[in-house]
């Protein structure tokens, strides 16, 4: 009873604690609560939009018209009804989310980086179909999704993220499989341990919250980066309702330059519902399974 009695102080002072340092209240401007960044802004300006930086309301009228009219015919996952609202419209009609380089565009690839999607396409058709779960997309294996970052992207749906804030850490959970980074503030250094997120740490410079992030595994792969990739995220509140959100890529052995990209990050009243992605996608993962050994059959 005694042993009993010990653990049950325990687990009481570790929630005083917690309260307490919740009480305390964040460092920073106050960013707590569940934000989307839903939009049609594509990272990339399309090349036939190359010299406009934003449209005309005409023109981006017509623009959205267009690209909801192909969505609803070739995206495959999930139909118009499950897409978020803000998904239907360019952000200030705006024709790319990246700014720089002004032409919206991501940085060339390296030679190092040429070569290494040519091997990972090379290896792809070498293995031929999936001897298991390991060998399919992380993505397809429900585990990480690159919309949900880090660096965050909008998708179709599940543009949602949640921010909870306290003196020592700031937790960024996002809808979409249902990720939470929890990033500490209290100055430590990098970890050394090689993550599908990466290694986060945050700051606070005057009212921008700014997360460091670098330690990624060669499986992330965000738009064809390598275990060198450092990304700065920066959460600005701008407004009662508008967080703005910039996050710059780095990483010299993929692109030879950095690139910046911008967008707004919007308060919205709707909660975060659970993504059983993995739950769901049960059925698909053993058909794929069971179709590749069919396929080796002939």
């Amino acid at each position: 009873m005694q042993g009993l009695r010990r653990v049950w102080l325990g687990v009481l002072a570790m929630a005083i604690g917690s309260f307490a340092t919740h009480a305390q209240g964040p460092a920073g401007p106050a960013l707590d609560g569940i934000w989307t960044y839903a939009t049609m802004t594509p990272l990339e300006r399309p090349r036939e939009l190359a010299a406009k930086a934003t449209l005309t309301p005409a023109e981006a009228a017509d623009y959205e018209r267009q690209t909801n009219e192909r969505q609803a015919t070739t995206n495959a996952t999930a139909g118009p009804d499950w897409w978020d609202p803000g998904t239907r419209m360019l952000t200030d009609g705006r024709t790319s989310l990246i700014v720089d380089p002004a032409d919206g565009r991501l940085p060339a690839f390296t030679p190092e980086a040429q070569q290494r999607v040519t091997a990972r396409a090379q290896a792809r058709r070498a293995s031929g179909s999936a001897d298991g779960p390991e060998d399919r997309a992380l993505n397809e294996r429900c585990l990480n999704w690159s919309v949900a970052g880090p660096p965050m992207l909008p998708g179709v749906y599940n543009n949602n993220v949640q921010i909870i804030q306290t003196r020592d850490y700031v937790t960024i959970v996002n809808e979409m499989i249902h990720d939470a980074r929890i990033v500490p503030m209290d100055g430590r250094a990098h970890g050394t341990v090689p993550r599908w997120m990466g290694d986060s740490r945050g700051r606070w410079e005057g009212k921008t919250l700014v997360v460091d992030t670098v330690n990624f595994t060669d499986k992330t792969a965000f738009r064809g980066s390598g275990e060198h990739l450092h990304l700065v995220e920066r959460f600005t509140r701008v407004d009662a309702d508008t967080i703005e959100y910039r996050f710059t890529a780095e990483d010299p052995s993929t692109w030879t330059r950095p690139f910046t990209a911008v967008f707004p990050m919007k308060k919205t009243a709707g909660l975060i519902y659970e993504y059983a992605c993995h739950e769901g996608n049960e059925r698909s993962m053993v058909g794929m399974l069971k179709g590749a050994r069919a396929q080796e059959k002939f």
